[in-house]
């Protein structure tokens, strides 16, 4: 297992709960910097983090919950918002307190190197795994490693539109994403290229049947109306038809030259959804280059990453 895993993926695991539970293995971990993770159950008035190792307490300095927080460039909200969940560390040192030991530990040490020896190195067109961490109207925020947080912006999520990235995404969802850029120490990733080609989509789908679909936009031509987050049909007007509803929609045709595919609107009803984890077309750890329109097909859509 990798070392620079994004937080709450490591928990869990037999050799981390062992070292944890063992003040002989602690000390160990502590000489040879190996990086832990367990729950943050307490931020104190100084903003310091109390972690339960299960061999002893532990604690995370204010200073050392974050990369950033020393010189004021992360605010503390970076440490209060860990509250009740995972956080990783090293083991700085281990102290008495009142007889009995205590771990000072240091989050920021765990995400430096996770920095210097993974992020650093990683490179356009990268896959990597990801677990989102919070969502805004612009995009997902994501954790690639350590709490390291990255963006995935909300017109890189999918090809289908959305109007927020909750219609993708859940807090805590594991995903993959692609680096799209590293600049000044702020990564932003891309998701659509793992989501498959519109061939790869339209092979699902047959002229003739009657499928779901979420109407995506309203025109004065037309309803978009998404088949899968990578693609999506344009359906005659109906009256009544809003952005977000679910549709029942009927495939007239499907034209690969003009990828395009065309769909009359049988029903269309609003319903509350949950989304689901993403089903990735591409299991390669680096993408150089994305083709998404089919070969023959006037109209060039592609992503080149090298």
């Amino acid at each position: 297992m990798s070392e620079y895993l994004p937080e709450g993926k490591r928990i869990n695991t037999i050799e981390n709960q062992r070292i944890l539970h063992s003040e002989r293995l602690l000390r160990e971990a502590m000489q040879q910097q190996t990086i832990l993770e367990a729950r943050a159950t307490l931020c104190d008035s100084s903003h310091n983090l109390c972690v339960e190792l299960g061999a002893m307490r532990g604690v995370i300095p204010r200073e050392e919950g974050a990369l950033g927080m020393k010189d004021g460039s992360v605010r503390d909200i970076a440490v209060i918002s860990r509250v009740n969940r995972p956080v990783c560390f090293t083991v700085s040192r281990i102290e008495d307190d009142g007889g009995e030991p205590r771990a000072v530990l240091s989050r920021a040490n765990a995400q430096r190197l996770c920095t210097e020896n993974y992020i650093s190195k990683l490179r356009r067109g990268d896959v990597v795994p990801a677990r989102i961490t919070h969502l805004e109207n612009f995009g997902a925020f994501a954790d690639i490693g350590c709490g390291v947080a990255a963006l995935l912006p909300i017109d890189m999520i999918s090809v289908s539109r959305i109007e927020h990235p909750r219609e993708r995404f859940s807090v805590g969802m594991d995903v993959k994403a692609v680096i799209k850029s590293v600049e000044n120490g702020r990564i932003s990733l891309s998701h659509k290229e793992l989501l498959g080609t519109w061939e790869e989509n339209a092979a699902g789908f047959s002229a003739g049947e009657t499928v779901a679909g979420i109407v995506r936009s309203v025109e004065n031509y037309g309803v978009f109306v998404e088949l899968t987050p990578n693609l999506a049909g344009l359906a005659e007007s109906r009256e009544g038809v809003r952005v977000g509803q679910q549709a029942s929609v009927y495939i007239k045709s499907i034209i690969p030259e003009k990828m395009k595919i065309k769909l009359i609107i049988i029903d269309a009803f609003d319903y509350q959804y949950n989304p689901s984890k993403p089903v990735y077309f591409s299991d390669e750890a680096h993408i150089s280059r994305f083709l998404y329109s089919p070969e023959g097909c006037g109209k060039i859509v592609e992503t080149v990453f090298d």
